[in-house]
């Protein structure tokens, strides 16, 4: 049996919630997300066609649009009840625009349904109150979507083709990265400042402890970075020592603090992450799960509003729960502070705030639990009363103001909302010195005597301003009025997919492709990852949907500007280029010192200047004698570390260190797939195997004759033929951990090219010791074990003693069965081995 009234929502959770609040006459189904896109390709926004858009279907959805198309025909109503926001109208839009264009909404009623939460009373009051789809809204989305797209079907060829390496640029994105990028320079040019502070551990009268902290000197209040040193500031102790000091001034004051207001979307992404360490995307996911199984209202807002039943229902669980002196007398209201906010929605709340943490009804499932505790404390904190705190203030001297001791605290009177929830708005990395003011301090009262028990001069240096976690760029970019709440997870995410950014200790740090590309955008496009741009933008994309601007209109004006700039740099050769962001970046990455005056000098080469290049897979730093010189390295500060000089080693590799004096072969330093080796080259052509080594050979064959004589006679097994010595090929040794190759000789080469080398003879076994290296670093060999040499042993000098204690040792070992032995090691050569082939089956 179909049913009258066909249901739209966006997922297959929020279609079960719904179903179970509307009777057997309505049909709930799934579109699972937006059911069409642009086509992904140029040409699906034509601006000489008055911004024509072209749709198709999106991944999976065409099976969805059958069933949807199906169930049409069969109802007499549609009801489209996708999220009460841009995206959500824009779902119900596509939606009715499909059915429209099949034919299918001929003699239907179509109607549009919104709700703040899924809970039975709201569904029914919306499906009471529905309404026509809002024009507007859906003028602001095409806009939006076709501002997206001509940005990055224009923008991102000019990148690929003028920034080998790069991907594709976006609207808001860039804008983000260039926040990231800026963070990072400001870090590094950051120098650091030495200061001191002074601190004194004093008692009172009656022997109660407490501590003061220097803020005056010589009658002048002190800044942070007036004492200097530790000369001065260890002679600003001697001048407080032995004072008679006393109480001169005591100020009391009683300060009211606000609770924070209830969730929006950046505060609550920012919250999580401090709190619970959510990601943005995340906490986003959960809250979707939390909003479509009834148990909080929609989270993708930047209204800071409460419903008045919310409101009356939060003042009833604070009086239950904690009391009537926690109710303020009147309900509280928000307003947000968010450059261009909307208030069009409530804020983030739960559905039922009598459904307590942890108690039933609430979420069990552990994250969604952690999440919903942390949005029912802050809902209800912020209807709270104000904490309550006395601050007091204690100036202790010697009778004049030459010197001033300070000593902060604070009694909380009422704890108000802090018994509950007190907001973290500290950055996660921040390690503030702990406040004052929350320090409880002593009776005491002006002209009582102060004991000085110790005073101490305590070194600081000032800190760069932290890298952006998720929290602090949302903040950040909520601040700057760039991106909606709908928008800020995707943004961080992008940068993460394209590689523009890693994450270290949960902060973005920019890759050296994301820099490249924001110079390059700076350069040649600076009006649009202009930070006022891109908000004014956001302003004209809210004034579309509220019906106070043409959406096409407002697309001209971005459009006919946005092309001559993409024209323009469409003409840029990758000369042009790569002189522009050396230029722009050359200061930065070669920062000259007193130990590198000339950081553009080549290590390699001498005379070649380093600049930045780009190669296939993004930008670089290379030497100007390129191909002669090979010279390379990540674009990075430029250093004088010993990875910089083996880069300089080898990067004209192979390097000739000179001639083995036995034989004339030639020894060089190369570069393989290991790191770097030494090569010592076979013998020229016409020079035949060493006489002795073949005298050596024909000594053993005679032995081994004689041998196999006996073995005939005996009737026993013949040994083994000796093999004849080949004509030496090229000989070669990786470099032990801890020789750097620019500090490789020839004598240095031809010693580990002799290795494995003999260390003697073991006293106790009579057998000989061999040391080596080989594909798990340098060994000893005696008796057929293999032992490892420790790092802080060097395996062209170790002794006798040592090894025969490192031997002992693993026998040992293997003795108690908590070894193994070693299997024999693979020629540690830095040539990379040749791939088995597979067998046939």
């Amino acid at each position: 049996m179909s049913a009258a009234n066909l249901v739209i929502v966006e997922s297959p959770a929020k279609a079960k919630t719904i179903g179970k609040y509307l009777g057997p006459d309505f049909e709930v189904m799934a579109s699972y997300g937006h059911v069409r896109d642009l086509v992904n390709k140029d040409g699906s926004v034509l601006p000489d066609d008055d911004f024509a858009m072209k749709w198709q279907p999106g991944e999976r959805a065409e099976k969805n649009i059958r069933d949807i198309k199906t169930a049409a025909k069969k109802a007499k109503t549609l009801w489209l009840a996708p999220d009460p926001d841009r995206e959500g109208e824009a779902i119900a839009w596509h939606v009715r625009e499909i059915l429209q264009e099949a034919g299918l909404l001929d003699g239907r009623e179509v109607r549009r349904v919104t709700f703040n939460e899924i809970t039975k009373t709201a569904v029914q009051e919306a499906f009471k109150n529905a309404r026509d789809l809002d024009r507007p809204l859906i003028d602001a989305y095409l806009a939006r979507r076709a501002l997206d797209y001509l940005v990055g079907f224009n923008l991102s060829p000019v990148l690929w083709r003028k920034l080998p390496g790069s991907k594709s640029a976006g609207r808001v994105q860039s804008v983000a990265l260039r926040l990231i990028c800026e963070r990072e320079f400001e870090i590094e040019i950051f120098k650091a400042q030495e200061y001191w502070s002074i601190e004194a551990r004093l008692h009172t009268q009656d022997g109660a402890p407490f501590t003061a902290r220097l803020t005056h000197l010589a009658g002048n209040k002190l800044d942070k970075l007036d004492i200097r040193n530790g000369e001065d500031a260890h002679k600003i102790v001697e001048r407080i020592k032995n004072k008679a000091l006393s109480v001169q001034k005591i100020e009391k004051k009683q300060v009211r603090r606000n609770p924070a207001p209830p969730f929006i979307t950046s505060s609550l992404q920012m919250e999580a992450a401090r709190k619970l360490g959510f990601s943005a995307a995340n906490t986003m996911r959960i809250a979707q799960g939390l909003y479509e199984a009834g148990f909080i209202t929609y989270m993708r807002t930047d209204g800071t509003t409460l419903s008045q039943e919310a409101v009356t229902q939060a003042r009833s669980v604070i009086k239950k729960e904690y009391g009537d002196k926690y109710v303020p007398d009147a309900p509280r209201l928000y307003k947000s502070k968010a450059k261009n906010a909307q208030e069009a929605h409530e804020a983030i709340r739960p559905t039922d705030l009598s459904k307590l943490p942890g108690r039933a009804g609430a979420p069990t499932e552990e994250s969604q639990r952690r999440l919903y505790e942390l949005i029912w404390k802050r809902t209800i904190a912020s209807q709270m009363e104000n904490a309550v705190m006395d601050q007091m203030s204690v100036d202790i001297y010697y009778g004049t103001d030459d010197i001033i001791l300070r000593s902060n605290g604070s009694v909380v009177i009422f704890n108000g909302f802090l018994t509950l929830y007190q907001e973290n708005d500290k950055d996660e990395d921040e390690s503030p010195q702990a406040d004052e003011r929350d320090a409880r301090l002593p009776p005491m009262k002006e002209g009582e005597k102060s004991k000085l028990i110790e005073t101490t001069p305590d070194q600081h240096f000032t800190q760069p301003p932290p890298r952006y976690s998720e929290a602090t760029l949302v903040k950040r970019l909520e601040e700057l009025g760039i991106g909606r709440p709908s928008t800020y997870a995707s943004i961080l995410q992008v940068l993460r997919d394209r590689n523009y950014v890693t994450m270290d200790k949960k902060r973005f740090i920019p890759e050296d492709r994301g820099r490249v590309v924001t110079t390059f955008l700076t350069n040649f496009f600076a009006k649009y990852v202009d930070y006022d741009f891109t908000a004014n933008l956001e302003e004209e994309l809210d004034a579309i949907a509220g019906g106070h601007m043409a959406w096409k209109e407002s697309l001209r004006l971005f459009w006919v500007d946005f092309k001559g700039a993409v024209d323009e740099a469409k003409g840029l050769t990758i000369t042009d280029v790569i002189n522009h962001l050396d230029e722009e970046l050359g200061p930065h990455f070669f920062q000259p010192s007193t130990e590198n005056p000339n950081p553009r000098q080549c290590k390699a080469c001498a005379d070649g200047r380093l600049g930045l290049k780009l190669g296939k897979f993004g930008a670089f730093i290379g030497c100007s004698n390129y191909p002669e010189c090979k010279f390379t390295r990540p674009l990075e500060l430029s250093s004088d570390d010993d990875a910089d000089g083996d880069k300089a080693a080898l990067a004209n590799e192979p390097k000739i260190l000179g001639s083995d004096p036995g034989t004339g072969r030639t020894v060089s330093l190369r570069r393989g797939p290991y790191g770097p080796y030494v090569q010592i080259d076979a013998p020229p052509e016409g020079v035949e195997i060493d006489p002795a080594v073949l005298a050596e050979y024909e000594s053993a064959i005679k032995e081994w004759e004689a041998a196999k004589k006996i073995a005939k006679k005996e009737g026993a097994k013949a040994p083994p033929k000796p093999k004849k010595p080949a004509k030496p090929g090229p000989k070669r040794q990786g470099l032990p951990n801890g020789v750097a190759a620019d500090d490789v000789t020839l004598e240095t080469a031809l010693e580990l090219l002799a290795l494995p080398r003999d260390v003697g003879v073991h006293p106790e076994t009579g057998k000989p010791i061999r040391a080596g290296i080989g594909r798990f670093g340098p060994f000893l060999l005696h008796n057929g074990v293999y032992t490892s040499i420790p790092k802080a042993d060097d395996v062209m000098s170790i002794g006798m003693n040592r090894a025969v204690d490192l031997i002992a040792q693993k026998a040992a070992k293997i003795a108690a069965g908590g070894g193994k032995r070693r299997p024999p090691p693979k020629k540690a050569a830095g040539k990379k081995p040749a791939a088995k082939k597979k067998k046939s089956g």
